[in-house]
C-alpha cells in the first residue's frame, strides 16, 4: 500500500517522539500525544473526504475535548462540542455549559463524531467560505472558525493556530487527493490503460447489499466493482437504475463495467473537494472527474475545453 497521505506506525512513533514535551504540564502533553497517535488517521480520511485540514479537526478535537478527556468525550464520545440544534435525531447528552443542561449530541463511538464534525461544517452555508481557503492554510481556517461563530472564546482561533504549531499538525495536511482517489478506469469519450483500484485507498462509508463495501468521495457515495459485476446487477442490488448508473459516471451506453472501478451511486458534484488537480502521466479528463468527484462535463466547462480535448501532464485543472 502507498503511503502518500498516511503515515506507517514506524513514522508515526517517530514524529510523536519529536514533539515538545512541556514540564510544566507533562500529563496534558502526553495525552495530546496519544490523541495524535489514536486519530490522525481518522482526520486524515474526513480531510480526504470533505477537504477540512486534518489539522484543524485535531487541534479542535484536542481543545474542545480537553485531549479526549473530557466528561462529553468520554461519556458522549462528542469531541467537538457539538450541540443537539434543531435538526438532531440521534442520541443525546445534558451536561452544563454556557447555561444549565445544555443538550449535546451523543455517538456511539468517536468516528461519529469526526464524520458529523464533518457534516456539520460542510452542510452549514456560515463555514461555506473556508471551502475556499487552501488545504494547508490552517491560520486561515483557525481565524474563519472563530468569526463564522463556531465558538465564543475571543482567543480561540489563537488557541488553535498554537496547538497545531506546538504539536507540529500542519504535517498532516500533506493528503494529495488524486493519489488518494485514482481511478484509471476510463469509459467515457477518454481512453488509458486500465488498471484495478486498491480498496486500501479509500474511505469506508458502511456495508452495502451482500457485504459490499460503501466508500465515500467529495461527500459522494461509491463502490469499486469486481470481475463478477455489470451495470444489471450493481442497479438491481443498490435500487438504482442502470440509466443513472451510466449518467452518474459518465458512461456511455454500451461501455463495459471494468474490475476495480469507481461506480458512484449519485450524481457527482459540479465542483471537486480541492480547488485544483494537477494533471499526472496517464491522467485523463475522465479519470480525474472519476477521482475528484466532479461531473466530466463540468471539469470541461470549467477549464474552457472541449471535449475530448487531451490534456498534458502538469496542467493546473480547475475544480470549482
Amino acid at each position: 500500500m502507498k503511503t502518500e497521505y498516511r503515515l506507517t506506525f514506524f513514522f508515526l512513533l517517530s514524529f510523536l517522539s519529536t514533539l515538545p514535551a512541556f514540564s510544566q504540564n507533562n500529563g496534558y502533553d502526553e495525552a495530546v500525544k496519544a490523541y495524535i497517535s489514536k486519530y490522525s488517521d481518522i482526520a486524515v480520511k474526513e480531510m480526504m473526504a470533505y477537504r477540512i485540514p486534518a489539522s484543524i479537526t485535531l487541534a479542535q478535537g484536542i481543545y474542545e475535548s480537553n485531549a479526549g478527556r473530557s466528561n462529553l468525550a468520554t461519556e458522549a464520545n462528542n469531541h467537538f462540542g457539538i450541540k443537539c440544534h434543531k435538526e438532531w435525531t440521534g442520541k443525546t447528552f445534558i451536561q452544563d455549559d454556557e447555561t444549565k443542561n445544555e443538550c449535546f449530541r451523543k455517538y456511539d463511538n468517536p468516528e461519529e463524531s469526526f464524520r458529523d464534525h464533518s457534516y456539520f461544517l460542510a452542510q452549514r452555508d456560515r463555514y461555506k467560505p473556508l471551502f475556499n481557503l487552501e488545504i494547508n492554510d490552517y491560520i486561515g481556517w483557525a481565524r474563519g472558525l472563530k468569526e463564522c461563530g463556531y465558538a465564543t472564546n475571543p482567543s480561540y482561533a489563537e488557541k488553535l493556530i498554537k496547538t497545531i504549531e506546538d504539536y507540529q499538525l500542519n504535517q498532516f495536511d500533506v493528503a494529495d487527493f488524486s493519489i488518494a482517489f485514482n481511478d484509471s478506469a476510463a469509459l467515457s469519450r477518454d481512453t488509458v490503460n486500465h488498471k484495478a483500484v486498491p480498496l486500501s485507498k479509500y474511505e469506508t462509508f458502511a456495508e452495502g447489499p451482500g457485504k459490499r463495501m460503501v466508500y465515500i468521495n467529495n461527500g459522494l457515495q461509491f463502490i469499486i466493482s469486481d470481475k463478477k459485476d455489470n451495470i444489471k446487477i450493481i442497479s438491481k442490488a443498490f435500487g438504482v437504475s442502470e440509466r443513472k448508473i451510466r449518467k452518474f459516471n459518465d458512461m456511455k451506453p454500451g461501455a463495459p463495467l471494468l474490475p476495480g472501478q469507481m461506480v458512484y451511486l449519485e450524481e457527482k458534484k459540479r465542483k471537486g473537494a480541492a480547488a485544483y488537480h494537477v494533471v499526472r502521466t496517464g491522467e485523463t479528463m475522465y479519470t480525474i472527474s472519476q477521482s475528484c468527484g466532479i461531473q466530466l462535463e463540468r471539469l470541461y466547462s470549467l477549464n474552457d475545453l472541449k471535449p475530448g480535448q487531451t490534456i498534458k501532464p502538469g496542467k493546473k485543472l480547475l475544480l470549482r
